[in-house]
């Protein structure tokens, strides 16, 4: 039943069907002293938010699993073999990182400071928030 039809429902619904409705829905006795207009609104709240949650949870689904295919088929930052170097120009001037090893992985060193992540890295050539990996083209 589409949402159009499913408010349509409500609205041409006497209070005993409502009161039923609400039982269905919220999984309760409806309130005795709540009118019927009260009740349609309140139905109809749950029923968007419901369709709400799950077509939501469905685009977060299909994000998570683009996401990870993108991860799968692109480059990790901490997958980096000691020893390499990332280049990135911003504004005219060429920015050399060059991976670590370190005891929990790998470390990055800029311009004689180790940092933990490529994302600090970013955020210290632009000033602003970046995602490292995207910054410094290891991911789309």
């Amino acid at each position: 039943m589409s949402m159009a039809d499913t408010l349509a429902s409500l609205v041409s619904s006497d209070r005993v069907t409502l009161a039923t409705s609400w039982e269905q829905a919220f999984k309760c006795a409806a309130p005795r002293s709540c009118q019927a207009p009260l009740l349609r609104g309140a139905l109809a709240w749950h029923a968007q938010m419901t369709e709400l949650r799950s077509s939501v949870g469905t685009r977060s689904a299909n994000r998570a699993s683009q996401d990870l295919r993108l991860a799968a088929s692109s480059p990790a930052a901490n997958a980096l073999a000691p020893g390499t170097r990332l280049l990135r120009e911003w504004r005219g001037q060429t920015h050399h990182v060059t991976v670590v090893a370190s005891g929990t992985g790998s470390c990055f060193d800029y311009a004689g400071v180790t940092y933990s992540s490529l994302t600090a890295i970013a955020r210290v050539i632009t000033g602003t928030a970046w995602s490292g990996p995207l910054f410094f083209g290891l991911r789309t």
